[in-house]
């Protein structure tokens, strides 16, 4: 059975393609589409960069009107490199969760849960505040237009009708939870190194007084040392991760 479309205007169809790339795309990305953001606010900012990008893109699109197979294939296959690039601009926010997992339990506070307001589910209490923390700074310095350049210059690299390169696809997500991890366990050294400090003077004095109860002791001193050295490292910590979400969103955008 064939459908014919040619009565659907070829315009309509490319702003179709184009909005479920980019609609795909801003589900997933830091700061935008977070479980908290009203649906018809995503929606209007979907519409609103789809209306921006459409006039550069418009001839990318060679759309076969005569029948909806063709369409459907490539509206699948916009929707799959909206989530492979909103996807990675998501990842880099893992960086921070993990490395507030790893401060969390260095400073005793690992049974500290809350509601991250990001995803809607339990995390850590300083992982979520580091991951509210990184998402206003990536607004507070515009670095959330490196996102939208990505975007357009997605066409570049991932060109509308082409296959799409499932092992650079690959690749790059490798590369992308690979660094993510790399960077949450480096913006936690300090606190791994506090931490096996810490417990090693604890033993030793564990060792030295017998009677003295340690726990007791260590628990609230870990806490309050933690915090402060948590309070020293904090704009260190910020600044790594801002170039750290730079360096990812320029390998998205290829060199001119």
């Amino acid at each position: 059975m064939r459908i014919d479309i040619s009565l659907l205007p070829a315009l309509a169809a490319a702003f179709m393609l184009v909005f479920a790339r980019i609609g795909a795309m801003v589900m997933l990305l830091p700061g935008l589409g977070e479980s908290n953001i009203p649906v018809r606010i995503k929606l209007a900012i979907a519409l609103l960069l789809t209306l921006i990008i459409l006039p550069l893109h418009r001839a990318d699109y060679h759309i076969d009107m005569g029948s909806i197979t063709p369409l459907l294939v490539l509206m699948l296959y916009e929707i799959v490199v909206g989530i492979v690039l909103g996807a990675t601009a998501r990842v880099t926010l893992a960086a921070l969760q993990v490395a507030g997992s790893v401060i969390a339990q260095q400073l005793g506070l690992g049974f500290v849960t809350a509601i991250d307001p990001t995803q809607g589910q339990q995390g850590l209490l300083i992982g979520n505040f580091l991951t509210l923390l990184g998402v206003t700074m990536l607004f507070a310095t515009d670095s959330h237009h490196l996102v939208i350049a990505a975007l357009n210059d997605s066409y570049s690299i991932f060109s509308p009708g082409e296959p799409i390169p499932g092992g650079d696809v690959a690749a790059l997500a490798t590369r992308a939870f690979a660094a993510a991890f790399k960077i949450g366990m480096q913006l936690s050294a300090p606190f791994l190194v506090f931490g096996l400090v810490f417990n090693i003077g604890l033993g030793v004095l564990a060792r030295l007084m017998p009677q003295m109860q340690v726990y007791f002791v260590g628990v609230p001193l870990s806490i309050l040392a933690g915090f402060l050295i948590f309070s020293v490292v904090i704009a260190t910590m910020m600044g790594t991760f801002l170039d750290y979400f730079t360096a990812v969103m320029h390998d998205m955008i290829p060199l001119t």
